[in-house]
C-alpha cells in the first residue's frame, strides 16, 4: 500500500454547523437544474460499491436497504453503484446488461422515492470493465499459462529445446533473473495477474470495443429509463475501460488513441448513442478523472479539454473523481487480484487521515475548479460535481460560493452518517456522525466484503430487526436517526 512521504495525523474538522435558517438560505441546499431535471438541493451522494448484490447481479433486499438509508437523508442526487452493462458474471455487483434486471431496478426506484419522500433524484452509474485475473501461483503460471515464445527460447539460449525443458528451466530460476527472459507483459501476468488493456488491439474483442461499447451503454441507459431511474451517469473514471481510453497511456493506433481528440472519441460516441436512444429530455452525464496520478497519465489540461468536449456534446452534468488506477497498484498476494486503490493514484482517490502536508481533505477541489472554469470559458453552463473529503457544511458551502463547483457530494461522510444532509438542514449538525477517514470501509471493499462503517457497524446489534453482514459480526446499515429532539 502506497504511503504519503509525510506521516501527519489529521483529525476531521467539520467546522461550525449552521442553524436551520442558515442551512435553508444556503447555496448547498438550493435547487439546481441538471438538463431537464431539477434537484431539490445541490447535495449529492456519489456511487459507492457496497457488495450487497449476488453472483447474478440482482437488486437484493440488502441492496434496497443500502439505498434506502441514503435516501432517508434526502440528498438532491443519489447515484447507484457502478453497474455492469454486459450480461456477464461480475461477482456480487449490480448488473443492467439484460431486461431481466428492470423489475428489480424499478423496486429500487420506488424504495428511494418512498424513503426520501420524493426529494431525491436517483441516477445509475453504468460501467464497462476489461478482464483482470488473480495473481497466479508462479509454478502454475510457468507450467500452464505462459506462452513459450521464440524470444524466451533465445534469451535462454534454448532454441531447440523441448517446451517442457524450457518451463522447468524457468521454474528453477530466481524471480529476479526472469527480468532478462520474460517481457514486460509476461512479467506483469506472473507478478500481478493478467490484465487486459485497451491498447491490446491484436485481440479481436479489444479491437472491436469502439464498435461494441456505444450500443452496450445505450441499451443499459434505455433499461434505466424504463425502470424509472431519473438519469444515467456514464462511468468514465478510475481503472476501467472508458477511463483507459481517455488516459494519455492509451496508445491505440486506430483513431481511438494517441491524441486527446482521438482519446475522447469513443466516450463521445458512446454518449451520442445513449442520447439517441433515451432522447433529449433524459439526464445523462459522466464521471471522469481530473488527473490519473500515474506516470504518463492524463493531467488537468487533458481533463479540461474532455470536459469542454463533453459539455459541447450536450452532457447534462460532469462528476469529477481522481486517480484510482491499476498502473501503480500494489502487488497482490497469490490468489488475489490487483486492487486499483493501493498505489499513489488510489491514495489520491481516497486519502486517509494519515497524510502529507496538504492533508486528506479537498484534494480534488482546485483541479475541479480548473475544469469547471474550462467549461465556462468554452461557453457552457454544464453543472460540475466535485467530491472528496468534504465532511462539514462550511467547506461544502464555501466551494459553491467561490464558484469551484455547482454541486458538492460526500461519499465516505455519507457512509458514516447517511442522515448527514437531513441533520444539517434541520439545524442538528452537532448530531452528525463525522467520518474519521481511517478507510476502514475501503479495506472491506478491497477484500470484497460487505462495506460498512466502523462508527456504527457494531452498535445496537441486538436492536430488533437489525440485519447482519455475512460474517454475522456487523450490522449492514447505520442506525436510523430519530429526528430532532
Amino acid at each position: 500500500m502506497w504511503k504519503p512521504p509525510e506521516r501527519i495525523k489529521y483529525a476531521p474538522e467539520p467546522g461550525a454547523w449552521p442553524t436551520r435558517e442558515r442551512a435553508e438560505r444556503s447555496l448547498w441546499f438550493s435547487p439546481i437544474r441538471i438538463g431537464p431535471l431539477t434537484l431539490t438541493s445541490r447535495t449529492w451522494v456519489p456511487a459507492m460499491v457496497p457488495w450487497r448484490s449476488n453472483e447474478e447481479g440482482w437488486v437484493t433486499d440488502d441492496v434496497l436497504d443500502w439505498y434506502e438509508q441514503f435516501a432517508r437523508g434526502k440528498p438532491g442526487g443519489l447515484v447507484i453503484e457502478a453497474t455492469g452493462i454486459r450480461d456477464i458474471p461480475s461477482g456480487p455487483l449490480l448488473r443492467i446488461g439484460h431486461d431481466r434486471y428492470i423489475p428489480g431496478l424499478k423496486e429500487l426506484v420506488q424504495t428511494v422515492r418512498r424513503a426520501s419522500e420524493g426529494q431525491t433524484r436517483l441516477f445509475i452509474q453504468c460501467i464497462d470493465f476489461l478482464a483482470i485475473r488473480r495473481r497466479p501461483d508462479p509454478a502454475k503460471f510457468l507450467d500452464r499459462f505462459l506462452v513459450v515464445t521464440d524470444d524466451i527460447r533465445a534469451a535462454l539460449d534454448m532454441e531447440a529445446a523441448p517446451e517442457a525443458a524450457i518451463r522447468e528451466t524457468l521454474k528453477a530460476m530466481p524471480d529476479a533473473e526472469l527480468d532478462g527472459v520474460l517481457d514486460t507483459r509476461q512479467l506483469e501476468s506472473l507478478r500481478m495477474g493478467f490484465r487486459e488493456r485497451v491498447g491490446d488491439t491484436h485481440v479481436p474483442h479489444i479491437l472491436d470495443l469502439p464498435k461494441v461499447l456505444p450500443d452496450l451503454f445505450a441499451d443499459a441507459a434505455q433499461r434505466a429509463q424504463e425502470a424509472g431511474i431519473d438519469g444515467v451517469e456514464l462511468h468514465y473514471a478510475h481503472a476501467y475501460t472508458m477511463a483507459s481510453f481517455l488516459s494519455r497511456t492509451n496508445d491505440r493506433d486506430d483513431g481511438y488513441g494517441g491524441s486527446r481528440e482521438n482519446r475522447v472519441r469513443l466516450p463521445l460516441e458512446a454518449f451520442a448513442r445513449v442520447r439517441e436512444v433515451v432522447g433529449a429530455d433524459y439526464p445523462v452525464g459522466c464521471r471522469f478523472l481530473t488527473e490519473d496520478i500515474v506516470d504518463g497519465g492524463s493531467e488537468v489540461s487533458d481533463s479540461s479539454f474532455y470536459a469542454a468536449e463533453f459539455a459541447r456534446a450536450g452532457m447534462d452534468f460532469l462528476s469529477l473523481s481522481r486517480g484510482g488506477r491499476f498502473e501503480d497498484a500494489k502487488q497482490p498476494n497469490v490468489g488475489e487480484a490487483a486492487y486499483p486503490y493501493t498505489g499513489q493514484s488510489g491514495y489520491e482517490c481516497m486519502p486517509a487521515y494519515i497524510s502529507d502536508e496538504f492533508g486528506p481533505f479537498g484534494r480534488n477541489i482546485e483541479p475541479g475548479a480548473a475544469i469547471r472554469k474550462a467549461v465556462r470559458d468554452a461557453g457552457f453552463e454544464t453543472p460540475v460535481i466535485v467530491t472528496g473529503g468534504v465532511h462539514g457544511f462550511e467547506k461544502g458551502e464555501r466551494i459553491l460560493q467561490e464558484g469551484k463547483a455547482d454541486i458538492v457530494g460526500i461519499a465516505r461522510q455519507a457512509l458514516a452518517d447517511p442522515d448527514f444532509f437531513l441533520k444539517v438542514r434541520a439545524g442538528c449538525g452537532s448530531e452528525v456522525r463525522v467520518c474519521e477517514y481511517t478507510n476502514y470501509c475501503e479495506g472491506l471493499d478491497q477484500k470484497h466484503k460487505q462495506v460498512t462503517c466502523k462508527l456504527w457497524d457494531r452498535k445496537e446489534l441486538d436492536e430488533p430487526g437489525v440485519k447482519r453482514t455475512l460474517d454475522g459480526k456487523r450490522r449492514t446499515t447505520a442506525p436510523a436517526w430519530a429526528g430532532p429532539a
